[in-house]
């Protein structure tokens, strides 16, 4: 049986939208791989599944990375599925909550649905929230070593793990030669999402990404986030920041004890009918 998708991308970082009431039966792992893979199936950094029920939100969010493993939270994701109830006419202009696995975040879309806010929740450093493994303390400036080479990280989460590495320079070549040997550390037990960060002045800070269970990215709102909470965690940025990511540019807000809001844009790609050739 064909069942429907949209597909979008948040400054690069691409995810394709279904509704659960269009699929014959839930996805298995290698289906989300199939129709992730950019050669075989459609193609994305991931699949948002929704709306689902919810009793303390508009609906529910399930967000499953390209390996078929589930994330726990995206900004960019979030943004995205903001995106997609505006366009079926679930949601409006006032501001909606959404829960995922990562927490409730409250999102609104504004400019004719080309940009979403979201109040992504509160950044925490304290270890055993993360998780980090080791005594319970707050993750900052710690030495960490792969691949020959020693780093000082910071780590933080957002509802999703994050393994922070402030650099004087940084480049996709970093990202893609230390990324994946980080995100499988044994310091961190689920895991973790990676940024290789720059702090350009008080208001701009560069980011490298790569994610958990979906490799290099071109922009991503939780890291977004992390990144930036760390930054002013050190003392290197005000709370107004502007992260820059191959893909462009999420805007960051800090409040009080490190609550986060994201804003960025959104841009419909396509929509579509998958068949079922594409699993035989």
């Amino acid at each position: 049986m064909n069942f429907a998708f949209t597909k979008y991308h948040a400054l690069g970082n691409d995810y394709i939208v279904i509704n659960p009431k269009d699929l014959p039966v839930p996805l298995t792992t290698e289906q989300v791989k199939t129709i992730c893979h950019r050669n075989f199936g459609v193609g994305s950094d991931g699949i948002l599944l929704g709306p689902l029920p919810s009793t303390t939100a508009k609906c529910a969010l399930k967000i499953y990375n390209p390996d078929g493993s589930i994330a726990e939270k995206s900004g960019n994701g979030v943004r995205i599925f903001s995106r997609y109830l505006w366009d079926t006419k679930l949601v409006g202009n006032d501001e909606f909550a959404l829960q995922t696995d990562g927490g409730i975040v409250r999102s609104t879309v504004f400019d004719d649905g080309k940009m979403a806010r979201v109040e992504m929740g509160q950044v925490s450093f304290d270890s055993e929230k993360i998780p980090v493994a080791g005594p319970k303390r707050e993750v900052i400036n710690e030495k960490i070593s792969v691949g020959g080479r020693e780093f000082t990280h910071c780590a933080a989460t957002i509802g999703n793990p994050h393994c922070v590495l402030p650099l004087p320079e940084i480049s996709a070549k970093l990202a893609h030669e230390f990324g994946p040997l980080l995100e499988i550390h044994s310091n961190f037990p689920r895991k973790t999402n990676v940024q290789f960060m720059k702090v350009i002045d008080r208001a701009n800070i560069q980011i490298e990404i790569w994610e958990r269970g979906a490799g290099y990215t071109l922009a991503s709102g939780s890291s977004s986030s992390a990144s930036a909470a760390v930054a002013h965690k050190l003392g290197l940025v005000d709370r107004s920041i502007s992260v820059h990511c191959p893909g462009g540019i999420i805007k960051i807000e800090i409040g009080d004890n490190f609550a986060i809001q994201m804003t960025g844009s959104v841009t419909r790609v396509a929509e579509g009918v998958i068949s079922p050739e594409m699993f035989t």
